[in-house]
């Protein structure tokens, strides 16, 4: 733990806006009016002459940002025939300061819209098409190639900011069990709960209509709870910018507890959640009279709800003298999920990220990870019946369903920090059985991950 004695709130709060009052106007005598491709400057275009700064200091701060993403099958996998997949997504954001703007203390608004274009290595060459890949080696790719609204929100303080309360359309992995996206594989990117949750958590760029409500304890310990329409129907491509609830089946109800100390005066952060979904959900083998529904050919049962829980650790574990931010990270993700209703049962990875590796490159990082993704033995079991009733046990037959059990993902990269608003991550990824099948080849990915802001 830290080794200076913790101040009271309200005063940590006024240190921390006036530390942040002159940051901002450090960047600002920086930046202002940088020209475009100026390698100091957070944007790729520069100031604007100088009125990028000065609309920020009138409230109103506007972002465009790019990811893209390259992968290519270097060895094995479902297809061993090479080939090479492009992915991108460009978010263009305004974040208005409502104070500044309106006179509204403690009150900001978001808009945000996203665009994905591209197509996914592992959709046909790392896994069998028939069931798919459960990680993927291109995280920006999916939920289909158009424009979408992915944030709509305004939040409120209260209680000298002890109390914060958004609403609007958003998506949980924003609030809840976040986690950053350096990575290029899934598995190590973002809020690991929406990826294994069943489909029931729509992570980014998805919104839905939404209510967070989070209460600060102290400097290093919130609690939040939260309420997301669950609405299959957000996913679709035709419903890009739906406002309405049409199509809402239930709510998922997220709550979580967030710890974010300094030990050995190094930053950590530590998050416990559970959620709960109240819409209906499958059981993934029985029918109603508790038989194995692929045999008995009836429906599924129905289950009234669902819910899960996770863990996310991260914590920096050593620092260069020189500079505090330099050093050795360790994290670790894992997510647990109900196994009468869902296909994954539970997620694990582990991994360690370096920045400044090199005095030469203070700004790069390192980056290393694996991760297991277990199938639920009973999902498991319900596609050994499935082919049992369908009379197909030929792994060749395009009818026959391959059972999945456990994928493995690895990844290196290494992040350079051309300039301050371009980084590329080359990295290589291995994966497991892919898909969880056991009859599909190791596979071996490079991969590319480009960052910018405009």
């Amino acid at each position: 733990m830290s080794e200076h004695p913790q101040r009271p709130a309200s005063t940590a709060r006024l240190l921390a806006v006036k530390g942040a009052a002159l940051a901002t106007l450090g960047l600002a005598a920086c930046v202002q009016a940088a020209p475009a491709f100026d390698s100091e400057s957070p944007w790729m275009l520069g100031d604007w002459g100088g009125k990028r700064t000065e609309l920020s200091q009138q409230g109103y701060d506007f972002k465009a940002d790019t990811v893209v993403e390259v992968g290519s099958n270097l060895h094995g996998g479902y297809n061993h025939d090479k080939a090479t997949r492009y992915s991108d997504q460009f978010a263009l954001g305004a974040h208005l300061d409502l104070r500044k703007i309106l006179g509204w203390h403690d009150a900001e608004f978001q808009l945000t819209l996203t665009n994905r274009n591209g197509d996914n290595i592992s959709n046909d060459r790392v896994s069998d098409p028939r069931v798919g890949t459960l990680s993927s080696s291109q995280e920006v790719w999916g939920r289909g190639n158009v424009t979408r609204l992915t944030d709509l929100w305004y939040q409120q303080e209260f209680l000298d900011q002890q109390l914060s309360i958004k609403v609007g359309r958003f998506n949980e992995g924003e609030d809840f069990n976040t986690f950053p996206c350096d990575f290029q594989n899934l598995a190590f990117c973002g809020s690991q709960v929406g990826n294994w949750g069943g489909g029931i958590w729509y992570n980014w760029p998805i919104s839905q209509w939404a209510m967070r409500v989070k209460y600060q304890i102290n400097p290093e310990l919130f609690v939040q709870i939260g309420a997301f329409e669950q609405n299959p129907s957000n996913l679709e491509n035709d419903n890009h910018f739906k406002l309405s609830g049409s199509g809402t089946q239930g709510a998922v109800l997220p709550v979580e507890l967030v710890w974010s100390p300094k030990v050995n005066d190094l930053p950590g952060e530590y998050r416990l959640g559970y959620y709960y979904s109240t819409a209906d959900s499958s059981d993934v083998s029985k029918d109603s009279n508790g038989r194995y529904a692929a045999l008995s050919g009836e429906d599924y049962a129905t289950s009234s709800s669902k819910h899960g829980m996770w863990l996310t650790l991260r914590q920096q574990v050593t620092r260069l003298s020189s500079d505090s931010s330099r050093g050795l990270s360790l994290f670790a993700n894992g997510t647990l999920h109900d196994k009468k209703t869902n296909m994954i049962d539970n997620f694990v990875a582990v991994g360690a990220t370096y920045k400044g590796p090199f005095d030469a490159r203070p700004q790069d990082d390192l980056g290393l990870a694996v991760s297991r993704i277990h199938v639920n033995p009973a999902y498991r079991k319900n596609t050994h019946l499935r082919n049992q009733a369908d009379g197909v046990s030929d792994d060749n037959d395009p009818a026959f369903l391959p059972v999945q059990d456990t994928e493995y993902n690895a990844e290196l990269y290494y992040g350079v920090h051309l300039t301050n608003w371009l980084t590329v991550r080359p990295n290589l990824q291995f994966i497991r059985h892919p898909g969880g099948v056991n009859q599909v080849d190791d596979a071996v990915v490079a991969g590319l991950k480009i960052q910018s802001s405009f």
